[in-house]
């Protein structure tokens, strides 16, 4: 199996022509699975199919280190932007992408001739929580609210962003225990689809550090769409401004999020490649 690992501020994927690569449905899962592991296969957050769309451009298929398929990735998205250009497939700067949260429209920032930032219309957010899923009364929104899991009390806001989100401010974000409250919230029964959980700390009204523990995957280096969560979440809990571009620290970089006045949640941010290879399924 032909491949490219590329990444987005360190949250890596093992991306699959499906131009030119054909895999079998049923096996996506489990390639998924070997391809993302760090010690007999190539090592990745999970893998990413780029292909053909009937509604959009091209399509974006997300499969997380555990083989579960995600709807939306912020970081796998402009990875795909950048592949798609730089390797001839589209001659426009502007374009969609498809995915199961929904079509998003990107464009790509050319510096010699090779793609260096990609910035993505990622929507509208989603708060419901029907649009979650989220349990308890489908119509109603959770907005840094009280929310019980397994006995404990977690503040917090719920956003999908084609893929659900929880969001919690804290205080230090170097004491976060993302290792222990990650997992917990992910599971709970309340999340029937499960959650990525995010855990902020307001520096000032422009500007945030961010950890994430993503759905599937563990601890990750980045999260676009849960950067743009952490954004919505702080305007509508009143610490960020909005229609003003928030810059996002994660633990690989940063990433330039606006809440725009349409309601739309605008993401700025650079994609990466690193390697060329072929890959022995059997």
């Amino acid at each position: 199996m032909k491949y490219t690992k590329m990444h987005g501020l360190g949250n890596n994927y093992i991306y699959v022509n499906e131009f030119e690569v054909k895999l079998q449905e049923a096996e996506l899962a489990l390639i998924a699975v070997k391809v993302s592991d760090v010690n007999f296969g190539i090592g990745s957050d999970g893998m990413i199919l780029i292909g053909p769309s009937r509604v959009a451009d091209f399509r974006m298929r997300i499969f997380n280190s555990d083989g579960s398929e995600a709807k939306n990735c912020g970081n796998g998205l402009r990875c795909v932007a950048k592949y798609v250009y730089d390797r001839s497939m589209t001659h426009e700067r502007h374009f969609t992408i498809e995915t199961l949260g929904g079509i998003v429209h990107v464009e790509v920032h050319v510096d010699e001739e090779a793609v260096q930032t990609v910035s993505i219309d990622m929507g509208k957010p989603r708060l419901m929580k029907k649009e979650i899923p989220m349990l308890g009364d489908e119509d109603s929104i959770t907005i840094n609210e009280s929310v019980q899991i397994d006995g404990a009390d977690y503040q917090m806001t719920v956003v999908s962003m084609g893929n659900p989100h929880s969001v919690m401010f804290v205080e230090d974000i170097e004491q976060a225990a993302v290792n222990q409250i990650g997992p917990t919230v992910e599971h709970a029964a309340l999340f029937p689809e499960r959650i990525n959980v995010e855990f902020v700390q307001v520096q000032n009204s422009h500007e945030i550090d961010f950890r994430v523990w993503e759905r599937g995957s563990g601890i990750t280096m980045a999260c676009g769409t849960g950067a743009c969560a952490a954004v919505v979440a702080g305007v509508l809990g009143g610490h960020l401004e909005r229609a003003k571009p928030i810059t996002v620290h994660l633990l690989g970089g940063d990433l330039v999020i606006t809440y725009a006045d349409n309601d739309h949640v605008y993401m700025k941010g650079p994609a990466t490649f690193i390697s060329d290879g072929v890959f022995y399924l059997r």
